[in-house]
């Protein structure tokens, strides 16, 4: 359900307008501080159509974090920096930075490895070699893969393995450092707290994991269906952490998302483990994956929320599993005194979901630390969408019927809807893809989620909240658009980004909620949705929602951007976010609008909108519901974090993997691309853009290695950022 501009104004609680929903380029916005960066296509640069093709008939890409004039940025931290005894990881991701007054932390995320630009700079940053000629010639003959597991702990080639993923699995996790502020300037000051949590924390130090919640008991289990790693509630290390979010009383959550890259995902239906040789280990010229393998990690133990609080320098982290397996994007907490204690996070995946976890026991004290045990008991639930923008949470335990998502409401992928499923065949255990109704609907003879997993009623519920994504398509709970990040305002409005409406190998979103503008299918650009909770209760079943910003171009209604991703919100309303299109897709050559006589798709279209960027969103006053932009990222880089501080002069921004296809920049290397553009009103126009090859960022001369890193910006003048 796309909303009109007057629509929305009602749902913000604002007074209709006149202006049509747009965004600003040359102009600043009339409640924002900063001038607007100049992306590559048009929004309202010029009066009229000719203006626009004039300005944009040519266009530079900078290999540079580009911020409005006024502005600048530094570097906190990057790739390889020292961190505790250990570094600073890779593809750093979300970002909080906890204030206290005696001391500060940045707690970082560190998501993966871009496999072919991580090996490319490994040896020169790390200061040492690993061997991937030697174990890609002797997986050349196996199609880049093996069972390293299988292989005896002698093997000198599984002992080659072990090295290149254990290095790998190091620059993923989580990472905390002290930071103060001296001058208007943040700093780096080492502490005792000062620590990393990796993928392979515990494997040799000792520094195990710890969990809570119903699944403990399927990590306990002795006669387990599946595999077993002997750890029983142990757990070595967390890795895929992608966004997350703070606590009132401190504390950071950090979401494990793309797991499944790493460690078999699908379960036995008693919740245990495939066996390790279900993701075997990885590696090619692009890839490094499948890491767990050679070390024996059990896959029910990643895809959970991890607690972490920064300044105990003893806390390596807690997976709370109450609030759910799956691809975790993200975390909103809300915190009401007398209320239950609400968490919401979305599973990024086509044709994922909406989750909400309702603690037990309500809030007492809302910054009081105590509050990280109301995680540990409670109940999970899915978001179930209705057309005319209402809704529903399903719980996920045990009594809930079966009434399986059907393929055909879903948005087709060649020519056909796909919903995985728990596998009719429960001994077998893990999950089917069905393409046709009568398949799901088959799915109906397990009366409950119950009758689908094994065990008494509390293994029954571990291993529903493991199985969690299969077991909400189980229960009908709404197929979404990659359901990116989330986040709460002062009222309790919950904000979801989503960030792609197309399908895939997963499946796909609800076709009649996830639509563009003239209603259709699918749509790429990705939209904003707001969210409350009816009476504003955290622990109501029932809610309203509706979408109040749609990306694509300013001539279809799109608000300029594509695939909206991390958001934050600052102390005056605005919504701040940051855009995560696909690397290969950024600046992509478009020379005609059709090829062989049909239009080109919406997903290369992509390349009209250059490199990620940044955006504020007012949700109130005169350019309520505009989109602003704020910053461009460097080559082929996704903007991350947003974390603002509480003074709100400072805006904390993961760089995330520069130069992922082009690896560096060699000798500061261009080349000049068309682009057929379109003027706001939809003329058509050609564009010269000189586009860098690769990135040299953040040292930004030539031959300098590109770097994942922690950067800050603040404007010149110390004022507030917008």
């Amino acid at each position: 359900m796309t909303i009109t501009r007057r629509q929305f104004l009602v749902f913000m609680g604002g007074a209709a307008g006149t202006v049509a929903c747009s965004s600003l380029v040359g102009k600043r916005a009339k409640t924002l501080a900063f001038q607007p960066v100049q992306l590559p296509l048009p929004l309202n640069i010029g009066d009229t159509a000719s203006d626009q093709m004039q300005v944009y008939s040519t266009y530079e890409v900078i290999d540079d974090l580009v911020v409005p004039e006024g502005y600048r940025y530094s570097v906190i931290s990057a790739w390889g920096d020292s961190v505790g005894d250990s570094r600073f990881g890779y593809n750093n991701d979300f970002v909080a930075l906890i204030e206290a007054e005696m001391m500060s932390f940045l707690a970082v995320n560190f998501e993966y490895i871009s496999g072919k630009t991580w090996m490319q700079t490994y040896p020169e940053v790390i200061g040492q070699s690993l061997p991937f000629a030697e174990v890609k010639t002797a997986l050349a003959s196996r199609g880049g893969e093996i069972n390293a597991f299988a292989l005896p702990k002698n093997n000198p080639l599984k002992q080659q393995i072990e090295a290149i993923a254990k290095e790998g699995l190091i620059d993923q996790g989580i990472g905390v450092i002290s930071v103060s502020k001296n001058n208007d300037s943040w700093e780096r000051t080492p502490l005792a707290q000062d620590r990393r949590i990796t993928g392979i924390s515990g494997l040799e130090d000792g520094r195990y994991l710890q969990a809570t919640g119903a699944a403990v008991a399927i990590f306990e289990k002795v006669d387990k269906l599946g595999y077993d790693d002997q750890l029983q509630v142990r757990i070595i290390g967390t890795f895929q952490n992608c966004a997350g979010g703070t606590t009132p009383w401190g504390t950071i959550l950090s979401a494990e998302e793309n797991f499944q890259a790493q460690v078999p995902e699908p379960v036995m239906a008693d919740g245990s483990s495939m066996d390790p040789s279900q993701q075997p280990f990885v590696l090619t010229d692009k890839k490094v994956d499948g890491r767990g393998n050679p070390f024996g990690l059990a896959g029910n133990k990643y895809g959970w929320m991890v607690e972490v609080d920064p300044a105990n320098a003893q806390d390596y982290g807690t997976k709370h599993t109450w609030l759910g397996r799956y691809r975790h994007e993200a975390v909103a907490v809300r915190a009401v005194k007398g209320k239950p204690l609400a968490v919401y996070s979305g599973c990024d995946r086509r044709g994922g979901h909406l989750y909400k976890f309702v603690s037990q026991d309500n809030v007492y004290k809302v910054a009081d630390k105590a509050n990280s045990g109301l995680l540990e008991q409670g109940m999970l639930y899915g978001a179930k969408l209705n057309s005319d923008g209402t809704g529903q949470w399903i719980a996920l335990n045990p009594d809930t019927a079966v009434d399986p998502v059907l393929p055909s409401q879903v948005v087709e992928d060649e020519g056909q809807g796909l919903v995985t499923l728990p596998n009719p065949d429960r001994q077998a255990g893990g999950i089917v893809k069905v393409t046709q109704d009568a398949d799901a609907i088959a799915l109906k003879k397990f009366k409950t989620l119950g009758d689908l997993y094994i065990g008494n009623a509390i293994e029954k519920q571990g291993a529903i909240l493991i199985d969690a994504h299969f077991a909400a398509n189980a229960a009908g709970v709404t197929c979404m658009a990659r359901p990116e990040d989330t986040t709460v305002n002062d009222q309790g409005a919950l904000f979801v980004a989503f960030t792609s409406g197309s399908p895939g190998g997963d499946g796909g979103p609800d076709k009649q909620i996830f639509t563009g503008p003239e209603g259709e299918t699918p749509y790429e650009y990705g939209w904003i949705m707001k969210l409350e909770e009816d009476k504003r209760d955290p622990g109501s079943m029932t809610f309203r929602w509706a979408m109040i910003a749609l990306g694509g171009e300013p001539a279809d209604g799109g608000l300029g951007f594509s695939n909206p991703d991390n958001l934050e919100m600052d102390s005056n309303g605005n919504l701040w976010m940051v855009t995560d299109m696909s690397t290969s897709k950024h600046n992509q050559e478009i020379p005609s609008r059709t090829e062989d006589g049909e239009q080109v798709s919406q997903s290369n279209l992509r390349g009209l909108f250059g490199n990620n960027s940044a955006w504020v969103i007012p949700l109130s006053g005169p350019d309520s519901g505009k989109a602003v932009p704020f910053a461009i990222g460097p080559m082929e880089c996704e903007l991350c974090g947003l974390s603002l501080s509480s003074d709100q002069k400072s805006l904390f921004l993961a760089i995330q993997h520069p130069g992922e296809t082009g690896g560096m920049r060699q000798d500061m290397a261009v080349e000049t691309r068309q682009l057929v553009m379109r003027t706001t009103d939809g003329q058509e126009f050609t564009q010269q853009r000189q586009v860098p090859l690769g990135s040299n960022w953040p040292g930004k001369t030539a031959q300098d290695l590109p770097k994942p890193a922690l950067v800050v910006v603040q404007r010149e003048d110390g004022q507030n950022l917008a």
